[in-house]
C-alpha cells in the first residue's frame, strides 16, 4: 500500500487506490451459460446497467488498510482505501496487490453495512493481484466469466469505492482488449502488471482498485487496476482492468499455495523504436528488444543474446515487450517456450526452458 492520493507509475499511470498519509476452489465461479441478468428488485428491465449493478454490488467490498512504509523521510504509517470482489463464499476476496502491499491491518466493509477483520493470504506483484481472507461464511460470491468472450463496444459496468464512496457504479463499454500501458507512461520500463489488460471508458478513480468490471450477464470480466490521469495525460476515461482468467488463476494459486508460480525468462526487455533500430542496426520495426541477458538464466542457456529481437512467442506475434510479458502468462515454469528472434537480420528459432521467478 502506497500512501499517496494516487499511486503513480512514473509520471502518467495511476493505480486506482486511494490513501492519505497520517495516523473446492472455483466452485462459485460461473463460466457462461446465462445469457442475461434477470430483473431485480428496483432495477427496471430496460436498464441493463442497473440490473447488472444490483446483482454484483453485494459481491463488491471496500478494503480499508493501515500500512507502514519506509520513505526518504523515515518510516511512515498511513491509511488507504481500495476495493475487492468476493471470490468464494467461504471468505476469500480478490483485490489488487498494490492495495494491500505493506498492510499492517486490513478490514473489509461489505455492502450490507457490516465490517470484518481480514488477513492477506498472499499477493503477486507481477500481476498486481492479491487475496484477502475473512472469517465469515455464506458470502455472496461473484460469478467470474471468461475474458476471451469479450468484444470491444459491449457494455461494461464498474463497481467499487472511489474516494471511499462505497458501492459506486459507473457505466461504459469495453474500449479495447490486450492493452498494455507503454513504457513511456510508466517511468521508462514496461511494468509486468500493466500488460494484457482490458481497456474501458467506465470511470475508474482512486479507490476503484480491486473492484469489479462486469458484463451485461452480471459476470466479472476484470479486476480494475489503473487509469490514465487526465491532468497528466490529457486522456479522458481511459481505465484498465486485469482479465478475469488471470484473476481466477492467480487467486486459486494464492489460496492453494500462498504464492504464484511465475515463469522466468531471464532477460531485460525494451521496445523496438526507430532510434533503437538505427543504433543497433535492427532490420525489423517491431518486437521485443533483448537489452540484457542474465548469465546462466533460461534465455542465456538457450542461446538468446543481447540485441536479439523477439518477434514471436509460440504462436503469438510479439510487437512489443508487453506482448512478450503477456505471452509468458500462458506458460508455467519448466515448460518449453519457442521464441522467434531476429539477429543480425536473420530469423531463427530458439527453444527456452522457462525457469521460476524467485523474487
Amino acid at each position: 500500500m502506497r500512501t499517496f492520493i494516487v499511486v503513480v507509475f512514473g509520471l502518467a499511470v495511476a493505480f486506482a487506490a486511494v490513501g492519505c498519509t497520517g495516523s473446492d476452489a472455483g466452485q462459485d465461479r460461473a463460466r457462461g451459460g446465462r445469457t442475461d441478468v434477470p430483473p431485480s428488485a428496483g432495477a427496471p428491465a430496460e436498464e441493463p446497467a442497473a440490473r447488472v449493478a444490483s446483482q454484483i454490488s453485494p459481491s463488491v467490498v471496500q478494503v480499508n488498510v493501515r500500512a507502514v512504509q519506509d520513505t526518504p523521510l523515515g518510516t511512515q504509517e498511513g491509511e488507504g482505501v481500495g476495493s475487492g470482489v468476493i471470490y468464494r463464499d467461504d471468505g476469500y476476496i480478490v483485490t489488487n496487490d498494490h492495495v494491500v502491499q505493506d498492510a499492517r491491518e486490513v478490514s473489509v466493509a461489505f455492502a450490507d453495512g457490516t465490517t470484518e477483520e481480514g488477513r492477506v493470504v498472499g499477493g503477486d506483484p507481477f500481476t498486481d493481484l492479491a487475496v484477502i481472507k475473512v472469517d465469515r461464511g455464506d458470502l455472496p460470491a461473484a460469478r467470474f466469466g471468461r475474458g476471451n468472450d469479450l468484444v470491444a463496444g459491449q457494455l461494461a459496468v464498474a463497481v467499487g469505492s472511489p474516494s471511499g464512496f462505497q458501492s459506486t457504479v459507473t457505466q461504459g463499454v469495453i474500449s479495447g482488449l490486450n492493452r498494455e500501458v507503454p513504457a513511456e507512461l510508466t517511468g521508462g520500463r514496461q511494468e509486468t502488471a500493466l500488460v494484457d489488460l482490458i481497456q474501458t471508458d467506465a470511470a475508474i478513480s482512486p479507490g476503484n482498485s480491486g473492484g469489479a468490471l462486469a458484463n451485461r450477464n452480471g459476470e466479472i470480466v476484470g479486476i480494475n487496476v489503473a487509469y490514465l490521469p487526465p491532468s497528466q495525460t490529457g486522456a479522458e476515461n481511459i481505465g484498465f482492468a486485469i482479465p478475469s482468467d488471470t484473476a481466477t488463476s492467480v487467486a486459486d494459486q494464492l489460496i492453494d499455495n500462498g504464492k504464484v508460480s511465475t515463469p522466468y525468462l531471464g532477460v531485460s526487455l525494451a521496445d523496438v523504436t526507430p532510434e533503437a533500430a538505427e543504433r543497433f542496426g535492427i532490420s525489423v520495426d517491431s518486437g521485443a528488444l533483448v537489452a540484457e541477458v542474465e548469465p546462466g538464466g533460461p534465455a542465456d542457456e538457450a542461446g538468446v543474446a543481447p540485441q536479439d529481437v523477439v518477434t514471436a512467442a509460440g504462436s503469438t506475434e510479439v510487437q512489443s515487450s508487453g506482448d512478450l510479458l503477456a505471452a509468458l502468462r500462458d506458460y508455467t515454469p519448466g515448460e518449453a517456450l519457442q521464441l522467434t528472434v531476429v539477429r543480425e537480420g536473420e530469423e531463427r528459432e530458439v527453444s527456452v526452458e522457462l525457469g521460476e521467478r524467485q523474487d
